[in-house]
Formats: C-alpha cells, structure tokens, sequence
C-alpha cells in the first residue's frame, strides 16, 4: 500500500487515529503551516465548521489533517445520541513521493487515495467506537479495526468498495466509497497536489461536495 506505513505513522507522522474530533479549540497556526490547500465541504453546507488534527513529520512539515463539518462527535458516543449526531469529517492529504526523513526516524511511503481511505477509516473508528464496549477492551478493539480499515484501505477497487462521483471544485470527480455499522467512508484524488478522504454519519455522503477552503481561519473556533 503506498500510503504513510503504520511504523512510520507511529515514528515520523501523528497517529492516523488523531484525525477524530475530540473536544477543545485546534490551533489554526498548524494548518496555515501547510504547502498545500486544505479542502471541506462547500458553501451548500450552512452549518456548523471547526478544526480538528493535523498530522506531521518529525521535521514539522505538514502532511495531512481534517476539518469538521455539523456536530462534533461524542469520543464515547451515549446509546441515545448515536442516531442523533451529524457529521462529516474531510481528510486532506497531501500528495507526496516516497521519501526518508532527513532526520533519520522513519520512511514516508508515497501517498495515494489510499492514504486518505486509511485516515478517514481510523478517524471514523476513534469517534464511533461502540457506548457498550467495556473500557479495558477498547484499545484492544481499536487496533482489530484500524488494522481492518488499514487492510481495506489497501483494496480501493475490491468488492468492499463502491464507485460514487462527487463534485470537487465543481467538478465531477471519482471516489471509493463503503458504509459500515459505524457510518461511511470516501477516499479519491481530485488533483491539486491532494488526496481526498472523508468519513460521517447521520449525513449522505450522496449529496456532499468538496472545495478548496478560501480561509482556513474561518473554521477555527475564535475566528
């Protein structure tokens, strides 16, 4: 899989699992730090925005992060409230050869749309994991899943996944999609030096577009 590898996840990036939202302001300086444009959904979606992760390698050069889109997700989402939140988490990842970090500390592998499948499914996972699940065998469930997600994110164009077209830009544009019992994730490569994930649920991924955000100050919670 040509994506950021899991040991060079843990040794050179933060942890794929960091894109979910947890509670708190994000520091936007991190995202304006970026070559690259970060995308979110586009002006159709009137409600509410914030900041979430970004990852980034030893060196601090940005390699990817995710902006939040409706109602930020429980960590440990009530019995009661699953149904109720809407979200949709877009992952942008920026689009790079494979390269070894200058300092030594891991290899970064090429990034493809399959990195951006592997984000969102582990974003997906670290906010939807299930309100019954005893606490001390929650890690133990995270890393069976995220492994899972890792190794269907490696077989875009397996039975796992469907063909689904969003508009990128205004542009029509070409997604891997599934749907799970915790919500949905989308991976494609609209161009512009990123690949695109995302991840949701209580909101179709069937009606959503994408577009590069003008200002990515605007999502930060005291802009």
């Amino acid at each position: 899989m040509e994506t950021t590898s899991r040991a060079g996840a843990h040794s050179a990036t933060t942890s794929p699992t960091t894109g979910g939202a947890q509670p708190g302001r994000r520091p936007v300086a991190d995202y304006l730090r970026a070559s690259f444009p970060w995308y979110g959904l586009d002006e159709a979606f009137t409600g509410p925005r914030w900041l979430m992760q970004v990852g980034a390698t030893a060196d601090g050069t940005v390699r990817h992060g995710s902006t939040g889109h409706g109602e930020e997700p429980s960590i440990r989402p009530d019995a009661s409230g699953d149904d109720r939140e809407r979200f949709t988490a877009v992952v942008t990842v920026a689009e790079g050869p494979e390269d070894d970090d200058c300092d030594g500390r891991g290899r970064l592998d090429a990034t493809t749309a399959a990195s951006a499948a592997w984000l969102a499914g582990a974003g997906l996972l670290a906010v939807t994991w299930p309100a019954q699940l005893d606490h001390a065998l929650r890690d133990d469930w995270l890393k069976q899943q995220t492994e899972a997600a890792f190794e269907l994110a490696d077989q875009l164009d397996g039975p796992a996944w469907s063909s689904l077209s969003l508009p990128v830009d205004g542009k029509p544009t070409h997604f891997h999609y599934r749907e799970s019992e915790f919500g949905w994730v989308l991976a494609g490569s609209p161009g512009n030096g990123v690949h695109l994930g995302a991840y949701g649920r209580g909101m179709s991924a069937y009606g959503l577009a994408f577009s590069a955000i003008a200002d990515i100050r605007s999502y930060a919670h005291d802009a």
